[in-house]
Formats: C-alpha cells, structure tokens, sequence
C-alpha cells in the first residue's frame, strides 16, 4: 500500500463516492475498519472530507466503515438544506407536484439517483429530491451520526410517566402507545426521559427503545381542512417556519430561541395579540374550548403535578407546534402526546 497523502477531495471522487459540503471534523484511521460501523463515523467525528488530506489506507478504511446498513436505512441521504425544508416532488422536476417536505437533516433511503435527482421514500413520502441538497454516502452517515436521536417508543396506550424512578412516585401524565419520548439515560428498570423541558421516567418493561433519525412530513399532514380562516392558516404557517429552530429557557427569539410560552408569545405578537411570557397566565385567556372545537392556531396547555407548565398551538390533522426542549428545539408533535389540560381559541 501506498503511503503518500492524497487531497480528500480527488480521493473521494475518483472512487465514485458522492459527497456533501460544509463537514468537519476528523477523518477515520485504518485501525477502526474491524470496530462497528456506526461506532466509527462517531468516533472519526464529521470531516471536513472533501477539503482533507489523508492517507490511503486512511481513505480506505473510512469508505469500509460507511458501508452497510445504518439506523435502517442501506443507502442514507441526509436533507442538506441551511434553512426551510428540501421540497419532495411527485417527478423529478422543479414543476413537479410536492408531495412532502424534509426539514434540514432529516434521513431517507436514496432508491436510485439520475440527472441532479435522488428518487427517495422518508417516512411514509416517497418521491424527487434535487441531489444538490442531499448528502450521501460516508458524509450522510457522518453527518447522521451527529443527529440520531435514543428514542424511547411508548408499547402500550396509558403509559405512565412518573416524577422519580418508583412505582410510588407520581404520574406527571400518560402518553399513548407508539409515543416517541428522548431517551436521557437507560437506568436498566428505569428510564429517564425529556418531557418537553422536564426529566421524567418510564417503567423499561414497557418501552422499546430505538435509534432513529427523523423524517419527511407528507403534505398531508400540512392541510388544515376546509372553513379554516386565511388569518389561521397565516398563523400556522408562520409559525413553522422555525421548525427545529433552539428551545431557550426564558427566550422569546424564534431565531435564537424561545421557551414554550415565549414561541407562542412571539408567533401571536406577530398577529396584533399580546400575551404574557407564562403557560398558566396564557391559558386565563381567550375563550376555553373543547379538544372537539380545536382549530388552527388555538393553543393547548399541558400539565404536570397538577399544574399548568407547558404550552403548544394547535395547527390541524391532530398536531401542534411547541418549543419543546432543549434536545428537540422547536418541533411538530401529536396534540395528545400528553394529555391535554386545558385548550383556548384567541382567534375568530
């Protein structure tokens, strides 16, 4: 084998390998090709691939740890996108129907790839994504190693979710079978896990927990019905624009971050309607409606201990949008992945 030092650039690409911008990091070195795959790419960290410099057997053994199935997928692309969503056409063309969306850094399975255009399936879209804006290859599973979340998935409806790890500690709330909760730490019995901005636990026994990367979300699951108002359907719309944008405690910023009761502040101040920077003097407002009456744009609380501590807004087909946590930033969950408290409609 050769020793000379090769430019990552003219490497990658003379091997066929298709690459994605932007990555730092450092490269995998030819000692970790017998360690697990996955393992590696977080061990190498995210290069900056196509500007290093390495070794041959360097190279080598970065391409034969990026090989093979990852977090389910046999050929991962990553939506490369620095703001918005990456659009997913119905054919592989700019005119082309949409038929989802993926937001910045969402995984898919890459089905075949021709003329600028990845033919994918993420979640339940399949479709045409511009190849410009998808990573693939060891950069996709570079930059997935980075973003895989330790989900725990809810195998059963009522599931308790308890202040300490003990069945005598009390229910904060129950969340329905299939319920994704972020996984802190596995205690072996117990599990911690993020309920929006607060830890929580679950009884193991009842849990499956799984790695996974998110994916697209169908067009389908952005409809809002018909008798909706066009300054609802603004509303909503405004307000995901900063999906996966940061949760900060206290802020107010849908840029650079905002809590639960401080994204909705901000998203309603938008519309001309003042709210207090607090969940409970939030749900004092408006006129209080039934989980029946919701609309978009109504906000949803939530409660733990009895006491209201986290607020979301309701945009259609049985969501809401909430700055959740600091883990999940601003992000699109069931309206019931709780049980709800209370709902108000500040909208007419």
């Amino acid at each position: 084998m050769r020793k000379s030092r090769m430019h990552g650039r003219i490497a990658l690409l003379s091997a066929g390998l298709i690459l994605g911008l932007g990555l730092e990091g450092t490269v995998a070195s030819a000692a970790m090709v017998a360690g697990d795959n996955n393992q590696i790419l977080r061990t190498a960290g995210v290069a900056s691939i196509l500007e290093a410099t390495f070794t041959e057997e360097e190279y080598i053994a970065f391409a034969e740890a990026s090989k093979g199935a990852s977090w389910g997928y046999t050929n991962l692309g990553i939506a490369n996108v620095e703001s918005g969503n990456l659009n997913v056409r119905a054919i592989p063309s700019t005119g082309g129907k949409l038929v989802g969306k993926m937001r910045a850094g969402a995984a898919c399975e890459v089905l075949e790839t021709a003329d600028g255009w990845a033919h994918i399936k993420s979640g339940e879209v399949e479709g045409y994504v511009s190849e410009e804006y998808l990573l693939m290859g060891p950069a996709a599973k570079l930059k997935a190693s980075e973003l895989v979340k330790c989900l725990a998935i809810a195998q059963t409806d009522g599931l308790n979710i308890r202040k300490e790890a003990n069945t005598e500690s009390g229910v904060l709330t129950q969340v329905l079978k299939g319920e994704e909760l972020e996984v802190i730490e596995d205690q072996g019995e117990w599990v911690k896990v993020a309920l929006d901005s607060d830890e929580a636990y679950v009884k193991a026994e009842y849990v499956v927990i799984e790695e996974k990367l998110e994916t697209a979300i169908t067009m389908t699951e952005l409809l809002y019905g018909e008798g909706v108002s066009d300054v609802r359907v603004e509303l909503v719309e405004y307000a995901k624009q900063f999906l996966g944008n940061p949760y900060v405690w206290g802020g107010t910023s849908l840029t650079k971050g905002a809590d639960c009761s401080g994204f909705t502040l901000s998203i309603y101040k938008k519309f001309g309607i003042k709210l207090p920077h607090y969940s409970v003097s939030q749900s004092k407002m408006g006129k209080k409606i039934s989980t029946s009456e919701l609309q978009p744009g109504d906000l949803i609380f939530y409660s733990k201990n009895g006491t209201i501590n986290h607020v979301a807004i309701y945009i259609g087909n049985g969501q809401v949008i909430h700055a959740s946590s600091p883990k999940s930033g601003i992000k699109i969950s069931k309206y019931n992945y709780r049980t709800p408290t209370k709902c108000i409609s500040l909208l007419n």
